[in-house]
């Protein structure tokens, strides 16, 4: 598509309705609020993939390697039809085609930063005077494809911490099962295939479990990640169950443990029928297959309350008869396996065996249960791992961190001055900055700079855009900074 078109339709005025003097534009993106209680920053993520996929590729393929009648034709067609403007201009988008390049710098803090709330992630000016309508010419595009991955970024690192906190507490001193204990289960409920690409990277910052595929791929390319940024284990689905039919359904279990997966972990989808039944009928008739295994065999229920199919209910006395559903996933589960002993501190695993759930997962049920697990059930929180869905990273919007792209200073007739916007009918949050913003690292009482202390300073010159925290990231058409997925993976951890 000719990337002229990927705007929002009043973009195509405003080159005639900045006064005439103007010469320059500085805008910034910004995360001004948010929905999320307790929320204080957000990860940025997502710039390199923007710059090479639409700066770079979209913008060289389908605008400056297109010759420059068909590209006027295509524009003034579109306008006229659309706009009702019988003769549009078209003398600017000639001189961009002209120039050869997207004559922008864009001065960003490194991707994987965590931004504290109000402090701009980057900042977009022209590097030519003829073409200050362009920097905000983008923020349709820029939006579009920065929430996303910024919002499933800070999310997967809210989950995170989750894991992390509920390890600690049960004794364990190897985290590194936490890698792996958040899965992407997003993609078939995302809405296309780039955002669950944006979203599955975002994911792959905290997490490396994923079965987005093309969120590795994506990362690979984009951030020169490695095939191996992310991986699965083998995994059933309802349909191989239900082909083996209901009355074979413990055939199908002692199939695939003993001849298509004889060795390794296996992901069983366990409730195409009668979850209860599995775990109380067919693990206990399995056991001694599966404790002879090189392997884990992990149950994964799919539907009803994940808190209580996993936990059970918790309101059941001691020596009181109980039924299957009561007991839940876990116990159910030392009962048919046991558990093995420990020498490490850590609360009790379960004999080659665990527990996957993906349905409708969100931070607050993954921490109810990993309370109950830890506290009541008394066993270790790597017995589960959780499957993050679009239940999760669908169910939001740009909104979650208030996130704008607003233009804050102006150079005409050779000065600059700040600009913003203050709504009087607003309670602040949508308040700009005021002029070129400057984001700093505040002294450290231990001389060690670190994300929450990040703060912006608005009214200021130009050069201080290379003078900060900021980094000139890309200029006149060229990428400058070209970064590893895995140095921006430990930032954000």
């Amino acid at each position: 598509m000719n990337p002229l078109f990927l705007i929002d339709f009043y973009k195509v005025g405003h080159v005639s309705q900045y006064p005439e003097d103007t010469t320059q534009i500085w805008s910034n993106w910004t995360p001004r609020s948010t929905r999320i209680e307790g929320a204080t920053s957000v990860v940025f993520f997502g710039l390199q993939y923007f710059i090479k996929e639409i700066l770079l590729k979209e913008w060289n393929e389908n605008f400056f390697r297109v010759p420059l009648p068909k590209l006027l034709t295509e524009y003034q067609d579109l306008i006229k039809a659309t706009l009702g403007v019988d003769n549009p201009k078209t003398d600017h988008i000639e001189a961009l085609w002209n120039a050869g390049f997207l004559p922008l710098d864009i001065y960003a803090l490194p991707e994987g930063t965590n931004v504290p709330l109000r402090v701009p992630m980057l900042v977009v000016t022209n590097t030519l005077p003829e073409f200050y309508w362009l920097p905000n010419y983008f923020e349709t595009i820029l939006s579009n494809i920065l929430w996303k991955p910024c919002t499933s970024a800070t999310t997967a690192q809210r989950y995170r911490k989750i894991f992390t906190k509920y390890a600690l507490e049960a004794g364990e001193k190897d985290l590194s099962f936490i890698d792996w204990q958040g899965h992407d289960f997003s993609f078939r409920g995302t809405s296309g295939r780039e955002d669950a690409i944006l979203s599955g990277m975002g994911h792959l910052l905290s997490f490396s479990g994923t079965d987005t595929v093309p969120a590795i791929v994506a990362a690979n390319e984009y951030y020169n990640a490695g095939l191996t940024v992310g991986g699965s284990v083998p995994a059933t689905e309802h349909s191989v169950m239900c082909a083996g039919s209901q009355e074979r359904e413990l055939d199908t279990f002692y199939h695939l443990i003993t001849k298509v997966y004889p060795t390794g972990i296996v992901s069983i989808v366990s409730d195409t029928w009668d979850l209860w039944k599995v775990l109380i009928d067919y693990i206990p008739a399995l056991k001694d297959i599966i404790l002879a295994r090189d392997g884990k065999v992990v149950i994964r229920p799919d539907s009803g309350d994940p808190v209580k199919i996993l936990c059970g209910d918790q309101n059941f006395k001691a020596g009181q008869t109980t039924t299957a559903a009561q007991e839940g996933v876990l116990r159910l589960l030392v009962h048919a396996m046991g558990t093995v002993p420990r020498t490490d501190g850590g609360l009790p695993m379960i004999n080659k065996a665990g527990a996957i759930y993906g349905d409708s997962i969100t931070p607050d049920r993954a921490e109810e249960i990993l309370s109950q697990v830890v506290r009541k059930l008394k066993l270790s929180p790597f017995n589960v791992v959780f499957g993050i869905g679009s239940f999760t990273y669908e169910y939001t919007t740009r909104d979650a961190y208030g996130f704008a792209m607003k233009a804050t200073a102006i150079r005409r007739g050779g000065k600059i001055y700040d600009i913003f916007k203050k709504p009087v009918t607003d309670n602040g949050e949508k308040n700009s900055l005021r002029g070129i913003p400057a984001v700093y690292y505040a002294p450290h009482p231990f001389g060690v700079p670190t994300d929450s202390l990040l703060y912006v300073v608005d009214g200021q010159k130009p050069e201080a855009l290379d003078n900060c925290a900021f980094r000139k990231v890309f200029s006149n058409g060229e990428l400058l900074i070209n970064e590893n997925f895995d140095i921006i993976r430990r930032r954000v951890r």
